[in-house]
C-alpha cells in the first residue's frame, strides 16, 4: 500500500483548478494516472512525486506530475537518478524519461537508449500501447536494460542471462543496443573510407590537370608542327614554279655530261656552303618531324618514341639554327 501522503499529494494536485492546475483534462485519464503512479510508488518506493513546468521541443509548456528517484540495478553499479514525466496525454501517450546526471557521473557517449542530456527512449517506450505498457512495467524494463547497458560511465562486472530465461522485450532490448553500438563502428568505418576516397579523388583530380595540360602542350606542339609542314609546302610550291620558269628540265639535260647531281648548285665560298649544308639539314629535321607527327597520328609510331625522336631532333635543330644565326645573323631564320 502506497503512503497516505504520496495518495493526498495524487488527489490533491490531479483536482486543483486554479492557474496551477495541471494539463490532464479528461476525468477518466485523471482515473488512470492516479492508479498508475500509485502502482509505481508501491513498486518503487524511492520516487518521489512532484508538479513542474514542462516544456516542450516545439515551445510550448504544460503543467505535470514527474515521479524521480534512483533505480538500483546492479549490486556494483552506482544507481541511477531518473525523472519520468508524466505526459499530457498520458496513457495514449508514452511518459517523458530522462536519466539525471552531473560531472561526477556522466553519460557514456553513444549509449544506445540514453542520450548525452538524458533524454532515455527505449523499445519499450517507442512501442508504447495503452492498456499493454503502463509506468509500472516501463520502470521494470528501465531496470533490465539500465543492468545490462548502464548510462553512466563506470567498470562494470559481467553478467550474463541464459537465452531461455530473456523475454520478448528484453530480447528487443538488447538487440536494439547490438544493433546501435554495430551501427556506431559501421559509420566509422564508413568516415574512414569516405575519407580515403576524398583524398583519392583529390588526387585524380591533381592527375586530370596535370594530363589536361600535356595533353594541351603537346596540341600545341602539333599544331607548331603542321604550321611548319605547310610552310615546306609552300617553299616546295616556289621552288616548283621556279623550275618552270628557268626550263628545269634543259638545265638538268645540260648539266648531265659536265656535273653530278649534288654538283648542280656549287656554293661560292666556305660560308655558303655551310649555310647551303645547314639550311637543308634544317629542312630535312622539319620533313622528319612532319613524318613524326603523322606517324604517331595514325599509331604507327608510340607516344613515347615520338616523344624522344622529337626531342632529339628539337636538340640537332637547336644547334644547326645557332650556327645559322652565326653566319648570317637572325634574319636567316625566316628564310622561306
Amino acid at each position: 500500500m502506497p503512503p497516505s501522503s504520496s495518495i493526498e499529494f495524487i488527489d490533491t494536485a490531479l483536482s486543483c483548478t486554479s492557474r496551477f492546475a495541471l494539463s490532464y483534462t479528461d476525468s477518466k485519464q485523471k482515473w488512470f494516472i492516479r492508479k498508475h503512479l500509485l502502482s509505481l510508488i508501491q513498486d518503487y518506493p524511492t520516487f518521489t512525486l512532484s508538479t513542474n513546468t514542462f516544456f516542450h521541443d516545439d515551445g510550448t509548456t504544460v503543467n505535470l506530475l514527474c515521479a524521480t528517484g534512483h533505480l538500483h540495478v546492479a549490486n556494483h553499479a552506482p544507481s541511477i537518478p531518473l525523472t519520468i514525466w508524466i505526459h499530457e496525454n498520458y496513457p495514449c501517450m508514452p511518459p517523458m524519461v530522462y536519466v539525471l546526471s552531473d560531472s561526477t557521473s556522466p553519460i557514456h557517449q553513444d549509449h544506445p537508449f540514453v542520450h548525452s542530456s538524458g533524454a532515455t527512449s527505449s523499445p519499450y517506450l517507442q512501442t508504447w500501447v495503452f492498456p499493454k505498457c503502463h509506468l509500472t512495467e516501463l520502470v521494470h524494463n528501465l531496470v533490465k536494460i539500465f543492468s545490462r547497458d548502464h548510462p553512466f560511465v563506470y567498470s562494470p562486472a559481467a553478467s550474463f542471462t541464459h537465452p531461455s530465461l530473456v523475454s520478448k522485450m528484453e530480447a528487443l532490448d538488447r538487440l536494439s543496443g547490438m544493433l546501435h553500438y554495430d551501427t556506431i563502428v559501421l559509420l566509422a568505418q564508413t568516415e574512414e573510407e569516405m575519407e580515403d576516397l576524398s583524398n583519392l579523388q583529390s588526387e585524380m583530380v591533381k592527375r586530370d590537370d596535370t594530363i589536361t595540360s600535356m595533353i594541351m602542350g603537346l596540341e600545341h606542339e602539333r599544331m607548331n608542327l603542321k604550321h611548319r609542314a605547310m610552310n615546306l609546302m609552300n617553299q616546295a610550291d616556289v621552288l616548283v614554279n621556279w623550275l618552270r620558269v628557268n626550263d628545269a628540265k634543259a638545265l638538268v639535260t645540260k648539266l648531265e655530261g659536265e656535273m653530278d647531281g649534288d654538283d648542280a648548285f656549287e656554293a661560292g665560298d666556305e660560308d655558303s656552303k655551310l649555310l647551303i649544308e645547314f639550311l637543308a639539314a634544317d629542312s630535312a629535321i622539319e620533313d622528319s618531324m612532319y613524318a613524326l607527327d603523322k606517324a604517331v597520328e595514325h599509331g604507327v609510331v608510340s607516344f613515347e618514341a615520338y616523344l624522344r625522336q622529337v626531342r632529339m631532333l628539337a636538340r640537332e635543330q637547336f644547334f644547326l639554327r645557332s650556327k645559322l644565326v652565326k653566319l648570317r645573323g637572325p634574319s636567316i631564320l625566316h628564310w622561306p
